[in-house]
């Protein structure tokens, strides 16, 4: 089984977990922060996409941003410009020029979209849809071993 095949099949482990409304937290996003290093995380309205990633890849053992901003995804293993399902998709957030984006497992695109399986799309794990001309870029994984 490849990379990605092992971070999908993770990452669908979480399918539709959700931020819990209001001032109850969801244990299970909280613990994403925590064990990727970010203890003083106390809300799960945090933004919380690449703590998902960098959850799925410290649990399988891949590469890792370590951050909690999109965009320090553009670091970390290796650039592809033509992705396979499960390589990272890395998209800006309402500018290119911003340093707000957003990070997630890529499944596929057309001509328009971009579909990525993804945590906080919609405030849950899900896949949605986004356009095209957001990607910034598309990164492989690799085992990193510890």
């Amino acid at each position: 089984m490849t990379d990605q095949q092992r971070i999908l099949d993770r990452a669908l482990d979480f399918y539709g977990l959700r931020e819990i409304p209001g001032e109850k937290n969801n244990p299970t996003i909280l613990k994403f922060f925590t064990d990727v290093g970010h203890k003083w995380v106390q809300s799960d309205e945090t933004a919380w996409c690449s703590a998902f990633i960098n959850w799925l890849a410290w649990d399988l053992r891949l590469s890792r941003s370590g951050e909690l901003d999109a965009r320090s995804w553009l670091n970390v293993g290796e650039e592809t410009p033509v992705p396979n399902k499960g390589d990272i998709a890395i998209l800006w957030r309402e500018s290119i020029d911003s340093w707000k984006g957003h990070v997630g497992l890529y499944i596929r695109s057309n001509d328009s979209y971009i579909w990525l399986l993804g945590g906080n799309q919609s405030n849950e794990v899900n896949i949605s849809a986004y356009p095209i001309g957001r990607v910034l870029e598309y990164r492989k994984l690799s085992y990193h071993g510890s």
